[in-house]
C-alpha cells in the first residue's frame, strides 16, 4: 500500500529532489569527519534502506568494507571483505559495472549472499551499485520490505552512490600506483598513471609505457579517437561523470571493445584538474548478452514488478542500453489519452513540442488522435518500425528522427499501453532487433495489465487508510504538531496504527497515538472505532485517565479478540504542563531545548481490551518552550532483532541530534531507522508557549439566597481590575445573572463561574452537574414566566453555546469589550 500521511504531516515519499538537497548539504561541509557515513545514512532516510555500506577494492584481490550506516551488518550476514573474483553480489556488480538488484528468492540458499536472518522470508531485498568515481567501489543497501526498492528508492540510491564517489578515500596499491583498472590523468601535462590491468587491455607492458596519454590514444581505432579526445581534453568536458565505449587495435583479430568511466575533478590554486576513472573490458558483455538472455532478464524483472511504474522502469531498463536508443517513452492507454508513466530522458526539452504543451506535474498526457500513425498501430496491435526519413506526424517524427519503433503492449486481446523508441541518428533495424521488440511487447503487455489491476486495488486500500487517519492536523495555540504514518508492507494489507491531535477547551490539546493488534481490515476498522471513541470521550471534558478507562470499557463491550495499546497526553498550552496516560504503549520521549532527551518515566496500565476494571495512572510532564514531545508506535522502536529499550534509546539519540526548528525534517530523520516489519505511526509536538496568556478568574457559587448577587459582585470586581469598559461590564453582569440563576434553579450539585479574557474577548462560563443543555424557546406568550434568560444572553453575546464537561455541562458566552 502506498505510504499514507495526513496533510500537515508532510509526505512520506521524500523522493530524489529532497535526497539531492540533503547530499548537497553534506558535500558543502568539507570539514566534517564523518561525511561518508552521513552520506550513507541518506540511503536509510530517502530510500527506505535498513543498512547501507561502502566496499572498495583492497590488496589481495578483495573488496573490503570501508564504512556502514544503519543496522549492524552482522544482522544480515555481511562480511568484512569479499573476493573480487567470487560470487558475492558486490563482486558481481563490480565486474559487470552495473547495479545488481536481488530479492528474497535470489538471496535464499546462496552462500555469498546476505541471508534474511531477522525477518520472515520474502522481506529482504539487496541492492549493489558500482561507485562511479574510478575507484571501483560498490554501494550496498539492504531493505526489509516485500516491495523492495521502488523507482524513487533506486534513483535515491544512485544519488548516494555518486555522492560517495566524491567522499570515499582513493584506493591505491602499496607502491602508490592506481588500482589495476583505474587511471589518473593530469589535464595540464597529459601525464597519466594507469593500473596494470589497463595496460594489459591495451596490449602493453609496464616497461614499455612512457606515462603519456598520447601513447595510449595512438592504439585506439581512428574512428573512435574524436569521442576519446572529448574526454581527455579539459576544454571539451564539464565537471562531472562521463562514460563511453571505444575500440583498441589488437595484433591479430578484431579490435577489442573497452569501456571508460571518468570524472573530471576540478583544479585549484595549488593543483591541476585531473581526470580519474576506470577502463574495463566490454567485449565479453557484448558477446555474452544475447537476445534470449535479455528476454529472460526482462521476464524476471516483470515477474516481481507490481505497479505500473515498476513495469515501465523494467521495460525501459531492458531496452535502452541494448538498442542504444536516444529516448524511450512508455504510456498507459486510457480511452483516447496516452498517460505516460516513464520518459527516458525525463527532461521536457528532449521531447516533441506537442508533448511539452501537454506537460503536467510529472509526465505529459498526449492525445492519441493527434498521432494518426500511432492510432493505426494501436488498432493493429503489432510492433511497427519506421526508418529514418519516413513521413510521420511531428509528434512522432521528433521522437525518433533517425528511426522510430512503436510497441503496442497488449494482453488478452486488449491494448493496455504503448512503448515508443526513438533514435536521433539513422538506425538500421536488424531482424534480431525486430524479434526482440516483439518478445518484449508481449511480456510487457501482460505485466502492465496485472499492474493496472494491482494499482486499482492499491488506490482503493489507500483511500480507506486515508479516511481512517486525520486528513490534517489542527493549528495549536503555542505549539506545532506533525505526524507520519508508514505501512508495514507495499501490499494491500491495512494496519492498525493511528495518531490524533484533539483541541480541547481552555487551550488544552490531547496528543493520542495507538496501535491495534494485527494487520487486517478488522484491525483497521477497530482502529477507526477507537480513534472516534477517544475523541468523543475527550470532547466530553473527562480527565485523561477517565478517557482511557471509558475507551477500555467500550472495547471490552465490543467483544473483539483484538487488543489496543495507546498513549494519551493532555497538554495545557498555557502553563506548559501535561498529564500522560499509557495503556500498554511505549512511553513518550521528551527532547529539551538544550538537546538533551529523556524517556518519560510514565506508569502504565494494561492494553485496552484485556482487563475490564483496569487502572490507568496519570503521570505529570513538564514542558518548557522549545521542548518536543515524541510519540510513536512499537514498529519504530522494536523488532525481532531490537528490544524496545534499545529502540527507545536510539530514538532519543536521534531526536537529540535533530533540529527542532524544522519539525517535519525531524520526523523524516526519525523514520530513517524504521525497520518496516510493522506499521509505524509517529507524532511530534513542539511546545513554543503562548505569546499572550489569558487572564483567568473563577468563583464557586454556593446555593444561598444571595448566590446571584455574590456572583455579580465577583464579576464586577474582576472585570474592573482587568480594565473592561462599563458597557461590556453591564452586559457581562446580565449574562452572569441569567446563567447562574438558570444553573441554581434547574440543576443540583456544584456550580462554578469562570471568567477569561484573551485577545480582547471576554468569555463567561457557568459549569453545573446536569448534562441537559438549555433550550432556547421558539416563541414566548405574554403570560410566560420563564425562557427569556437565554434570549437575553443571545442578544448581548457575540456567541454562546454549551459543551459537555465530565458528566455535566458548561454554558458559555463570549463578548467583545469596547474599551
Amino acid at each position: 500500500m502506498a505510504d499514507v500521511v495526513s496533510e500537515g504531516a508532510a509526505e512520506r515519499r521524500t523522493g530524489p529532489p529532497r535526497a539531492e538537497i540533503a547530499l548537497e548539504a553534506i558535500r558543502a561541509d568539507p570539514a566534517a569527519p564523518d561525511r561518508v557515513r552521513r552520506t550513507l545514512e541518506q540511503a536509510l532516510v530517502f530510500a527506505g534502506a535498513a543498512l547501507a555500506a561502502l566496499y572498495t577494492p583492497a590488496q589481495g584481490r578483495l573488496l573490503r568494507l570501508v564504512d556502514s550506516a544503519g543496522a549492524p551488518r552482522t544482522l544480515y550476514g555481511l562480511r568484512e571483505d569479499y573476493p573480487l573474483d567470487g560470487d558475492s553480489p558486490v563482486a558481481a556488480a563490480l565486474r559487470a559495472d552495473r547495479p545488481v538488484w536481488l530479492g528474497p528468492e535470489d538471496l535464499a540458499g546462496a552462500a555469498d549472499h546476505p541471508p534474511a536472518q531477522r525477518t520472515p522470508a520474502g522481506a529482504v531485498h539487496l541492492a549493489v551499485l558500482p561507485v562511479r568515481d574510478g575507484r571501483g567501489g560498490c554501494l550496498l543497501a539492504v531493505r526489509e520490505h516485500p516491495g523492495g526498492f521502488g523507482p524513487d528508492d533506486r534513483a535515491c540510491l544512485r544519488l548516494v552512490a555518486d555522492a560517495v564517489a566524491l567522499l570515499a578515500p582513493a584506493v591505491t596499491a602499496e607502491d602508490g600506483r592506481p588500482h589495476p583498472d583505474a587511471f589518473s590523468l593530469a589535464m595540464d601535462t597529459g601525464r597519466v598513471e594507469v593500473g596494470d590491468e589497463i595496460l594489459d587491455l591495451f596490449g602493453m607492458g609496464r616497461a614499455d609505457f612512457d606515462g603519456r596519454v598520447e601513447t595510449l590514444l595512438g592504439l585506439t581505432v581512428p574512428e573512435d579517437l574524436p569521442s576519446l579526445m572529448s574526454v581527455v581534453e579539459a576544454d571539451h568536458m564539464s565537471i562531472g561523470d562521463r562514460e563511453l565505449e571505444f575500440r583498441v587495435l589488437q595484433p591479430t583479430g578484431p579490435p577489442r571493445w573497452l569501456r571508460l568511466r571518468g570524472r573530471l575533478l576540478p583544479g585549484g590554486a595549488d593543483r591541476a584538474a585531473r581526470l580519474v576513472g576506470t577502463v574495463t573490458d566490454a567485449s565479453s558483455l557484448r558477446d555474452e548478452v544475447t537476445d534470449v538472455s535479455r528476454v529472460q532478464r526482462l521476464a524476471t524483472a516483470l515477474a516481481t514488478a507490481r505497479t505500473v511504474g515498476d513495469v515501465s522502469q523494467a521495460v525501459v531498463a531492458a531496452l535502452r542500453k541494448p538498442l542504444r536508443a536516444d529516448r524511450i517513452a512508455l504510456a498507459e492507454l486510457e480511452n483516447d489519452r496516452l498517460v505516460v508513466t516513464v520518459l527516458d530522458p525525463p527532461e521536457p526539452d528532449a521531447w516533441p513540442e506537442l508533448w511539452q504543451l501537454e506537460w503536467r506535474a510529472e509526465w505529459p498526457d498526449a492525445p492519441v488522435r493527434a498521432m494518426p500513425t500511432l492510432a493505426a498501430a494501436l488498432r493493429e496491435g503489432r510492433a511497427r518500425i519506421w526508418p529514418a526519413g519516413t513521413a510521420l506526424e511531428p509528434a512522432l517524427a521528433e521522437v525518433g528522427p533517425g528511426g522510430l519503433g512503436v510497441l503496442p503492449l497488449s494482453a488478452g486481446g486488449r491494448t493496455a499501453g504503448v512503448c515508443l523508441i526513438g533514435w536521433d541518428e539513422p538506425h538500421e533495424f536488424r531482424p534480431d532487433e525486430r524479434a526482440l521488440l516483439t518478445a518484449f511487447a508481449g511480456l510487457a503487455g501482460q505485466a502492465l495489465t496485472r499492474a493496472r489491476a494491482f494499482d486499482a486495488e492499491h488506490e482503493l486500500v489507500g483511500m480507506l487508510q486515508r479516511q481512517l487517519l486525520p486528513r490534517r492536523l489542527p493549528e495549536l495555540p503555542g505549539g506545532v504538531a506533525v505526524a507520519r504514518y508508514l505501512p508495514a508492507t507495499a501490499g494491500l494489507e491495512v494496519g492498525g496504527d493511528w495518531y490524533d491531535v484533539i483541541p480541547l477547551p481552555d487551550h488544552h490539546v490531547a496528543l493520542v497515538i495507538g496501535d491495534v493488534q494485527g494487520h487486517s481490515a478488522a484491525a483497521a476498522t477497530l482502529m477507526g472505532q477507537m480513534r472516534t471513541a477517544l475523541r468523543a470521550y475527550a470532547a466530553e471534558g473527562h480527565p485523561p485517565d477517565v478517557v482511557v478507562s471509558h475507551a477500555n470499557r467500550l472495547l471490552m463491550e465490543l467483544e473483539t479478540d483484538l487488543f489496543v495499546t495507546c498513549c494519551y497526553v493532555d497538554v495545557d498550552m498555557e502553563e506548559g504542563t501535561a498529564w500522560c496516560v499509557r495503556a500498554g504503549h511505549p512511553p513518550p520521549v521528551l527532547r529539551h531545548p538544550d538537546g538533551s532527551t529523556e524517556i518519560a518515566e510514565a506508569d502504565g496500565g494494561p492494553p485496552l481490551g484485556v482487563v475490564t476494571r483496569a487502572e490507568f495512572p496519570m503521570t505529570p510532564l513538564r514542558l518548557v518552550p522549545g521542548a518536543v514531545v515524541v510519540l510513536t508506535t512499537d514498529g519504530l522502536v522494536e523488532s525481532a532483532g531490537l528490544d524496545i529499550d534499545t529502540g527507545l534509546d536510539r530514538l532519543a539519540r536521534a531526536a537529540s541530534a535533530a533540529d527542532p526548528a524544522h519539525l517535519g525534517l525531524v520526523a523524516d530523520t526519525l523514520l530513517g531507522g524504521a525497520h518496516r516489519g510493522d506499521d509505524v505511526a509517529l507524532l511530534l509536538m513542539r511546545y513554543d508557549g503562548m505569546a499572550v496568556k489569558p487572564l483567568r478568574e473563577g468563583w464557586t457559587v454556593w446555593r444561598v439566597p444571595e448566590a446571584a448577587r455574590q456572583a455579580r459582585r465577583f464579576t464586577r470586581r474582576t472585570l474592573r481590575a482587568w480594565g473592561v469598559s462599563a458597557h461590556t461590564l453591564d452586559a457581562a453582569l446580565l449574562v452572569v445573572s441569567e446563567l447562574v440563576t438558570n444553573a441554581l434553579v434547574h440543576t443540583d450539585g456544584r456550580v462554578r463561574l469562570d471568567l477569561t479574557l484573551v485577545n480582547h474577548r471576554l468569555r463567561v462560563a457557568v459549569t453545573d452537574t446536569s448534562p441537559r443543555s438549555p433550550v432556547k424557546p421558539a416563541s414566548l406568550g405574554w403570560e410566560a414566566t420563564g425562557g427569556r434568560g437565554i434570549l437575553l444572553v443571545e442578544a448581548v453575546s457575540q456567541a454562546w453555546g454549551t459543551v459537555p464537561v465530565s458528566g455535566g455541562k458548561q454554558v458559555w458566552s463570549e463578548l467583545t469589550p469596547t474599551g
